[in-house]
């Protein structure tokens, strides 16, 4: 496998540290990659493929990636270099990240927005109802540091070396009537029975529950029928929650093959007690 590009987010539910478990497992002859559900963009951009969808309900996010797109790296780190003077960004200085903040909800500037997320705490990403960014500073932990630095300039080349298409969408909006037998459908969804706060349905975008949950899950089947290859990410076990929509969906399905994945948290914004990461199962499903 070559080497693996980072994505320069730092974007809950990730799946950097498992690609080298999950990448194998997909088909080698994918047209067009879909995926649904992109997020940080880590397995978007590391499929090989003819054509990568990615596709995210979160507008400001996918607005950011259609700008390092369009953009050369070498504009994009002088303005980036250029803002962090204008606004004196610091670990320490909280009022420079305040009116950055209030800059970037006034005007949505998605290269402000990345800023943002450079400076914030935990390097998140989040909004309230409004689509107003909210996280708080990161103080004495948060900077453009040369990782994230070193993840944007790869990440960007590697972007500007493939055909992409960028979509903002519910996934049970997107179009996917032109998809064919040599297409490829990754779904990364919320997880239902995981605790998250881009679950809630309160951050100005559509949550993720029960509903949402079963729709997807008609949605793959529906793929199934017309022989559109899948593969989904998701828990079927978290501690002592099991998700019974995706068991009753799998026995009936007896033909989808389930991989258990390995997920390690040592890195995580929280803390995860040994016997948390043994009562989690998470898996990949395939069709295939």
């Amino acid at each position: 496998m070559s080497a693996l590009i980072k994505s320069p987010l730092n974007y809950t539910g990730g799946k950097s540290k498992i690609l080298p478990q999950i990448l194998p497992l997909f088909p080698v002859d994918i047209d067009t990659f879909v995926d649904l559900f992109a997020g940080g963009a880590n397995v978007g951009i590391n499929v090989n493929a003819k054509q990568v969808v990615f596709n995210d309900n979160i507008k400001p996010l996918i607005d950011l990636y259609k700008t390092l797109q369009k953009n050369s790296v070498e504009k994009t780190l002088k303005y980036i270099e250029r803002k962090i003077i204008e606004f004196d960004l610091s670990e320490e200085n909280v009022e420079g990240y305040h009116i950055l903040r209030q800059c970037y909800n006034e005007h949505n500037d998605p290269l402000l927005l990345f800023l943002l997320t450079a400076y914030s705490f935990n390097h998140q990403i989040r909004f309230n109802n409004a689509i107003q960014y909210n996280v708080p500073f990161g103080k004495h932990r948060s900077c453009f540091n040369d990782t994230m630095k070193n993840n944007l300039v790869a990440f960007m080349n590697k972007l500007h070396g493939i055909k992409a298409v960028f979509t903002a969408k519910n996934f049970d909006e997107l179009d996917l009537d032109w998809l064919k037998d040599k297409d490829f459908l990754y779904a990364d969804p919320p997880y239902l029975i995981t605790t998250g706060t881009y679950n809630d349905g309160k951050r100005g975008f559509t949550g993720w529950n029960e509903t949402q949950e079963l729709m997807l899950l008609d949605l793959l089947d529906k793929l199934d029928r017309r022989g559109i290859r899948f593969a989904l990410s998701n828990v079927i076990k978290h501690k002592k929650t099991e998700n019974k929509f995706l068991l009753d969906w799998l026995k009936r399905n007896p033909n989808y093959c389930i991989h258990n994945i390995v997920k390690d948290y040592t890195n995580s914004s929280y803390n995860v007690k040994n016997k948390d990461k043994e009562d989690t199962q998470e898996v990949l499903i395939t069709n295939y």
